[in-house]
């Protein structure tokens, strides 16, 4: 008895699924190319292509991710050339970048673009070691530990939007750049929590004026992409201490680890409501004298 023909062998793929399936990794390694040649372009004196060239590498990390989910196009080999490439696009590239563009003339300007590139890699480590951690609870995976390593290259290339929008000044001068640099190799290194962007959800009532910065957001990348930039640095860093708050009440509510982020909120609230109320001013436990206490206590003038 024969087989009947074109029988589908179970663990196989047809040529057109091993197409889309090796899109999320041809992703990857473009973007590892965009990353490489903003090198070449900082050597040749043009840092606004190389800046360009990191962004897009960072926009490739953001969706190939998404693409290998949702073509169902997962796997180890995916997982390891993704952390190579954020190793690459996101610690070696801006590091370089940096130090040709600005801080070539300064005595401790390899040190400080060395230590950048060495805590992208012990952030890439410390993140992959924590995905096989299958004792974490939950909500955890809601939260990166640490700066990511995207948010990192484009917080370091703030540096040069600044000399690239303003000019020279005091933001490149050798204390600050240096500080700068230190800093943002601290926040990829440190134990901050901030939230993942796929863990925050849009309440409906928002979702059109979202949709309106988004807008405003694409006519400024043209108009004035320099300025975007700095925008977006900070206030993305003005969103940590609203992380570190979210995950502080969620660590201390662990009935709420298994829920969704939107259940979660609606729990928080309702927590908040049934808390008793405080009017301002007035202290618990405290009873402010009467006024025939007060006349009590006053003290009487000596006399004469």
């Amino acid at each position: 008895m024969t087989a009947a023909p074109h029988q589908a062998v179970p663990g196989s793929r047809t040529r057109g699924s091993v197409g889309l399936h090796i899109l999320p990794s041809s992703m990857t390694v473009l973007a590892i190319c965009a990353g490489l040649t903003s090198i070449k372009y900082a050597l040749d004196g043009q840092p606004h292509v190389a800046m360009a060239l990191i962004a897009a590498a960072a926009i490739l990390d953001g969706l190939d991710g998404r693409v290998a989910r949702i073509l169902d196009a997962e796997s180890r080999m995916g997982a390891e050339i993704d952390s190579l490439a954020d190793a690459v696009d996101f610690g070696v590239a801006p590091a370089v970048v940096i130090y040709v563009s600005l801080l070539s003339t300064q005595p401790a300007g390899w040190i400080v673009v060395l230590l950048y590139a060495v805590c992208v890699v012990l952030r890439l480590a410390r993140f992959n070691a924590l995905l096989d951690d299958a004792t974490l609870p939950a909500y955890t995976r809601e939260f990166f530990v640490g700066m990511p390593a995207p948010a990192g290259a484009i917080t370091l290339m703030g540096l040069l939007a600044a000399k690239l929008q303003f000019g020279d000044g005091w933001w490149t001068s050798q204390w600050f750049t240096c500080t700068w640099v230190v800093a943002t190799s601290l926040l990829l290194v440190s134990r901050i929590p901030m939230r993942k962007m796929h863990a925050v959800s849009v309440p409906p009532h928002l979702a059109a004026p979202l949709l309106a910065v988004l807008a405003l957001v694409a006519a400024a990348a043209f108009l004035f992409p320099y300025v975007l930039v700095l925008v977006l640095i900070v206030t993305y860093l003005c969103t940590i201490p609203f992380s570190v708050r979210s995950q502080r009440w969620v660590a201390a509510h662990p009935e709420t680890w298994e829920h969704a982020p939107r259940e979660r909120r609606a729990a928080r609230r309702e927590i908040r409501r049934s808390q008793p109320s405080r009017r301002p001013g007035v202290r618990r436990g405290i009873r402010r004298p009467s006024g025939q206490s007060m006349a009590r206590l006053r003290l009487r003038k000596p006399g004469r």
